[in-house]
C-alpha cells in the first residue's frame, strides 16, 4: 500500500531534481545535522513561506532512521489518533513506515493509535516535513500520526505511550511535531501570543502550554502535537528547549495586517 503526495507541486516542487536543490538551499549551511535532539517543532506551510524556518531546524539536529511525525488533523477526516502504515511515495523516494514502532503504538495497553489511512490522505501537515528528513537520513522509515484536538489528560496518555515504545524500542528515534503558530493576525497580535505560548515551550511545560493556548485564543493548529512531543520528550530526558526561528508569513508578502507564524524549536 502507498500513501501518495497530496500536496507536491503546491507546497513544494514536484519535480525530484527542483525539490533536492530547494531543500538544499534551505537547510543551514553551519552545524549541519549535529546536535542530538529528542524533539523538534517545525511548520508546515507552502515552502515559500515556512520552508526556510523547517529547514534550519531539521537541518540542525541529528537525523536519525526512525522518526516519529505528529500533526494535526486539518480535514476532520479519520480517526483521534490516526498512523498511517502505507510506505509514502514522495518525489524524491520512496519512504517506508518503521512497523515495529507503528505495531509498538498500537499494541501498548491502552493505546488510542490506530491505523487509519484516511486521515493521511489529504493531510500536509506531515508530508511537507519529509524531504527536509530525507535530505538528512537517507534510510529515513517514518511512523506517522495525525491527531485530532484531544483533551490534555489524553494527551498525557500517548505521551505516555510513545516515550515507553522508544524506550523499549532500544532505538534512535527523533519526534517532529508539525505546527505552524498564530493564524491571520496582525504581526504585533500574532507575536504578543507566540510569544506566550513559545514561552511555555522554552520552560517545557506542556500543560501551561495547553493552557495559555486555550485562555488567550492562539490559534495555533498544532497545539495538540507539540503539548504530545512536548510531554514525551520531557519523559525521555529532556531538560532544554530552543527556540531556534521565529518569523511569519509577513517577511515574504510583506502583509503585516494578516500573518501567519512560524517557529523552529529544538527540544534536547
Amino acid at each position: 500500500m502507498h500513501r501518495y503526495p497530496a500536496v507536491a507541486g503546491r507546497f513544494y516542487p514536484e519535480d525530484p531534481k527542483t525539490l533536492a536543490r530547494a531543500v538544499q538551499d534551505m537547510l543551514p549551511a553551519r552545524q549541519k545535522g549535529g546536535r542530538k535532539a529528542i524533539a523538534v517543532v517545525s511548520p508546515h506551510a507552502g515552502y515559500m513561506y515556512s520552508g526556510a524556518v523547517a529547514g534550519e531546524v531539521i537541518g540542525l539536529v541529528k537525523v536519525p532512521e526512525t522518526v516519529i511525525l505528529l500533526g494535526p488533523n486539518h480535514h476532520g477526516q479519520g480517526g483521534p489518533v490516526a498512523l498511517s502504515t502505507a510506505t509514502w511515495r514522495m518525489p524524491m523516494g520512496d519512504v517506508p513506515v518503521d512497523i515495529d514502532i507503528a505495531d509498538r503504538l498500537q499494541a501498548a495497553p491502552r493505546s488510542l493509535f490506530q491505523a487509519d489511512e484516511s486521515a493521511h490522505r489529504f493531510e500536509h501537515c506531515l508530508e511537507v516535513q519529509v524531504p527536509f528528513l530525507q535530505a538528512m537520513q537517507p534510510r529515513l522509515r517514518i511512523v506517522p500520526v495525525v491527531l485530532s484536538h484531544l483533551p490534555y489528560p489524553v494527551c498525557v496518555e500517548i505521551a505516555s505511550v510513545i516515550a515507553d515504545v522508544v524506550v523499549a524500542s532500544g532505538k534512535d528515534i527523533l519526534i517532529v511535531a508539525s505546527s505552524d503558530m498564530t493564524h491571520y493576525e496582525s504581526r504585533k497580535s500574532a507575536r504578543k501570543k507566540d510569544t506566550m505560548a513559545l514561552d511555555q515551550i522554552q520552560s517545557l511545560d506542556a500543560e501551561g502550554l495547553y493552557r495559555t493556548v486555550k485562555d488567550n485564543r492562539v490559534t495555533m493548529c498544532g497545539i495538540i502535537p507539540v503539548t504530545i512531543a512536548l510531554l514525551a520528550a520531557v519523559k525521555l530526558g529532556a531538560r532544554n528547549a530552543q527556540i531556534q526561528i521565529y518569523t511569519d508569513s509577513g517577511a515574504v508578502s510583506g502583509d503585516t495586517d494578516q500573518v501567519v507564524g512560524y517557529a523552529g524549536v529544538i527540544i534536547s
